[in-house]
């Protein structure tokens, strides 16, 4: 049986233990070195740079942000993040 050893994404110890489950199903970590958590395979954002920018580019075109949560199902919050990082042009 082959088993695979886990490193922490922020300091790379070895001494990481499960620490239940994320509500999309991947398992969570818990590093006993630094403190910090991490996720299995973690991705880097929660939405694409595609689906991000179509969602700016409705803004931009006057759609609501209550609008944009119904249709796209992101949070207002997000999409006002966004836009502060978002260089003016």
């Amino acid at each position: 049986m082959v088993q695979e050893t886990i490193k922490c994404y922020h300091c790379g110890s070895e001494d990481v233990v499960k620490n239940g489950k994320a509500p999309n199903g991947k398992q969570k970590y818990k590093c006993n070195a630094c403190g910090k958590q991490s996720r299995e395979n973690p991705s880097e954002n929660g939405y694409s740079e595609q689906k991000r920018e179509k969602i700016l580019k409705a803004y931009g075109e006057r759609s609501s942000l209550r609008g944009l949560q119904r249709v796209f199902g992101v949070a207002p919050k997000t999409v006002i993040e966004w836009l502060k990082k978002k260089p003016r042009t």
